[in-house]
């Protein structure tokens, strides 16, 4: 038989252990999904567009397609629109394209947009100079307001054997509620109504 005393000595470190463990696996899962996103940025993977300044290297002679897809979350009594729904970008060149957002509600509301870019692979040589997206806006009921977006795409998308095949890419943006400067769920009432 063991002594009592190391007992509840083994006892003790096994349950310090797992409460370590159990701190240890909280923290990374809290760390997670910031690393995840500066991982994103800084490499453009997923989709991810990645931020600089404007464009300063030789343009190409080469062009592609870049389509744009606008959406609003339930919740958000908003309209939201792109200028034109797609521009042929010519590679290395800045481009600006404009995108019109109005309240359809009866009260004020703030929305914060969110973005996606596909094929993912294009993310990389997507490179955003200026946008609206995480960025809140609050809009008056009847409220409209056009917002830029200024990019260019890296020539170094035709020399990359997974892209240099493709010929459109699409940049969506999704808007959403939005509290704190965080994008919210949708609302169990769209904003501008009354729940009954």
């Amino acid at each position: 038989m063991t002594d009592p005393r190391t007992r509840n000595r083994q006892a003790r470190n096994t349950a310090l252990a797992c409460l370590g463990i159990v701190v240890g696996m909280t923290a990374l899962a809290f760390a997670f999904v910031p690393l995840y996103d500066l991982f994103c940025k800084a490499t453009g993977f997923d989709g991810t567009p990645l931020r600089g300044a404007a464009a300063t290297g030789p343009v190409s002679q080469d062009s592609m397609v870049v389509h744009f897809d606008t959406n609003v979350a339930p919740g958000l009594s908003w309209r939201f629109v792109a200028e034109t729904p797609r521009v042929e970008a010519q590679l290395g060149a800045t481009q600006t394209v404009f995108f019109r957002v109005t309240n359809t509600g009866t009260v004020p509301s703030t929305g914060i947009a969110t973005f996606n870019l596909q094929p993912a692979l294009t993310g990389s040589y997507f490179v955003k100079v200026q946008c609206f997206c995480f960025n809140e806006q609050t809009l008056s009921p009847g409220e409209t307001m056009d917002f830029p977006v200024v990019f260019y795409l890296e020539p170094g998308i035709k020399a990359d054997m997974n892209t240099r095949e493709l010929t459109e890419m699409t940049l969506s943006y999704t808007y959403f509620a939005s509290k704190n400067g965080q994008p919210q769920a949708a609302l169990a009432t769209p904003a501008g109504t009354k729940a009954n």
